[in-house]
């Protein structure tokens, strides 16, 4: 047959609709023969989720609430303990001071304290190391930080030669002779004692954001289908980047609230504005820059616990450290997998029985039906605990990414308490009850900073500048309030 004209660079059309060299498009054909020149590829118009729902905020929704604020910074107050007690306390030895009778009080927690034990107190001295070694006495002699006590049974409160390093001093009461006013000796009234407060306070961070879209960009439509992780599903064009922004942004209000950290010296937060952070110029002073976040809150006053080994015997050692602080009943687990299957393995070795020591199923125990090895919740001594996997713990991109931590450094899990908390709030003036953990965001009758969009450019509706762009800029201001964090625990690797 004749040659047709034109020919499409090398390629001969024939008159059958044969497959050959002569009329063939190779995807990587250099002579100019590509598939766009006759064959489009067959694309999907279904995005695939390949990771499933990558978002892992929830869980101060879960645990907390969100309540407006006015200021630059949230302070609260939080009760002492009621009863008198003092630790790591040194008791004389015998030949000195007081032949065997005086007792120093050390600093508490790095702490100055003053001695507020009085004349005529009746307390209890122990030693830890020794639990033969318990004491108990009246107390003759007092000064800015030291006892002096006569026992009850002994002749002295420590007789031997060696002084007593590491003791528990505390009051169970007091006792007075017949007819005497004051403190016995008709000299000193019994001193009144104030209760001290603890003070905490915080300060809220802006979070930002932007997206980005040029107005070429806007013009060239390419839909995508789509299953958002809110659980809406259909097209999108360009706004689908528009959206996962969104959504990461809202992650980082959250992880913000969980990693943030304070600036810890004045030299640190100098440094900023040294090393071209020139934003910071003002802020030079430790805890001026940064916030709070859970993790640093409860490594500043909380309890952590590191290398829990899955054993009864290790869990018991947390219902100890409860039991010391405000031993709240209802407590709820966010833990990453590994240590998910660690107290799964725990309650499991609890509830052997049935045949070789197998326990079968959920309903009746009958082997025929499928095996539970999961527990959410389970209740030991006076203690109800609600378990469940924390997504931030176990994501590859995020607190799961890594493998190779330093001893110390990778979180578990966390133990949160439920319910709320009394405190007493500086602005208000009064007691309030909150959720042990809680965002404030700033806001005002002329603003609300706890999730600000808005947009600029001259492009999808905003005509604001002359930027051949549609822009999308996020904004919030907040910071974490982790109250009664005593009661707070942290599983460390």
């Amino acid at each position: 047959m004749g040659v047709l004209s034109p020919q499409f660079g090398s390629l001969i059309p024939t008159a059958q609709p044969v497959t050959l060299s002569s009329n063939y498009l190779n995807f990587n054909d250099a002579g100019g023969n590509d598939f766009s020149q006759q064959y489009l590829p067959e694309i999907y118009e279904a995005e695939v989720e390949r990771y499933g729902n990558r978002t892992v905020g929830g869980f101060l929704r879960m645990v907390g609430a969100e309540m407006p604020m006015m200021s630059d910074q949230v302070v609260w107050s939080e009760q002492n303990r009621l009863h008198i007690s003092y630790d790591n306390c040194t008791v004389q030895a015998t030949g000195g001071a007081q032949t065997g009778h005086r007792i120093t009080i050390a600093n508490q927690n790095g702490t100055t304290v003053q001695n507020v034990i009085a004349i005529n107190d009746t307390i209890v001295v122990m030693d830890p190391a020794d639990p033969a070694f318990t004491v108990k006495a009246i107390v003759y002699g007092v000064a800015a930080t030291t006892i002096d006590a006569q026992p009850y049974t002994r002749a002295a409160v420590n007789d031997v030669d060696l002084a007593r390093t590491g003791c528990k001093v505390f009051v169970y009461g007091s006792e007075f002779a017949k007819g005497v006013s004051g403190t016995g000796d008709g000299t000193n009234a019994i001193p009144a004692i104030e209760p001290q407060l603890s003070t905490f306070s915080n300060k809220p961070i802006i979070i930002r954001n932007r997206y980005a879209v040029s107005g070429s960009d806007t013009a060239q439509i390419g839909w995508v289908e789509v299953a958002g992780e809110d659980g809406t599903s259909g097209y999108l064009w360009y706004l689908k980047a528009e959206g996962e922004t969104r959504m990461r942004f809202e992650d980082y209000l959250e992880m913000a609230m969980i990693e943030g950290e304070l600036a810890s010296s004045n030299a640190i937060a100098a440094s900023f504005n040294t090393v071209g952070l020139t934003q910071f110029v003002n802020q030079s002073t430790a805890g001026t820059i940064g916030t709070e976040g859970l993790f640093a809150a409860i490594n500043n006053g909380g309890n952590v616990l590191s290398g829990y080994a899955g054993t009864l015997q290790d869990f018991d050692s947390v219902l100890q450290l409860l039991d010391s602080q405000g031993a709240i009943e209802e407590n709820m687990l966010f833990l990453d997998r590994k240590t998910e299957l660690l107290f799964d393995n725990m309650l499991a070795q609890q509830n052997s029985y049935g045949a070789g020591g197998t326990s079968y199923g959920v309903f009746e125990n009958s082997e025929d039906m499928a095996l539970n090895l999961g527990f959410s919740g389970f209740r030991r001594g006076s203690y109800d605990f609600y378990k469940t996997s924390w997504k931030y713990l176990n994501d590859a991109s995020l607190r799961g990414g890594s493998t190779n931590f330093v001893n110390g450094d990778n979180i578990d899990g966390v133990l949160v308490p439920a319910g709320t908390s009394t405190v007493y709030d500086q602005l208000l003036g009064t007691n309030i009850r909150r959720p042990f953990l809680h965002v404030r965001y700033r806001a005002s009758q002329a603003d609300d900073r706890r999730m600000k969009s808005w947009l600029t450019g001259s492009v999808g509706g905003a005509h604001t500048s002359a930027l051949d762009a549609m822009e999308v800029n996020f904004l919030s201001e907040r910071c974490l309030c982790t109250q009664a964090r005593n009661n707070f625990v942290l599983f460390t690797a």
